[in-house]
């Protein structure tokens, strides 16, 4: 089962730093990804960053409603992550960072409607 109603679920966070002059064809490759996994209805959150000091850092968060077992052998295996996979791979400048949390969850979360929440 995805789903798990007595946990908040986990948060991924992903870095990756690639050459400047990469970022247009990153995201092109990326864009399609994105729309694949937010389309998964246990991804409840996705947003992408872009560092100010190295404009080649580009890091994202996704929140799922999901157990790490369920993330790990369903939705880590989902076929279109490999074309983006592929794709990227020769554009890592560092290998990608990736850390898994648990969210905590209220009363600790506030979307501010100015950021997307209602």
């Amino acid at each position: 089962m995805a789903s798990d109603t007595s946990s908040p679920g986990l948060s991924v966070h992903i870095t990756v730093v690639i050459a400047e002059e990469n970022i247009p064809k990153f995201f092109e490759v990326f864009r399609q990804a994105f729309e694949k996994v937010t389309a998964e209805p246990e991804c409840t959150f996705f947003e992408v960053y872009q560092s100010l000091e190295n404009p080649g850092e580009v890091s994202w968060v996704e929140n799922w409603s999901a157990s790490l077992e369920w993330l790990m052998e369903v939705q880590t295996k989902k076929a279109y992550y490999e074309p983006y996979v592929r794709a990227t791979e020769a554009m890592l400048l560092k290998p990608r960072v990736v850390k898994v949390s648990r969210r905590v969850g209220a009363p600790f979360v506030k979307v501010k409607k100015e950021n997307g929440g209602f």
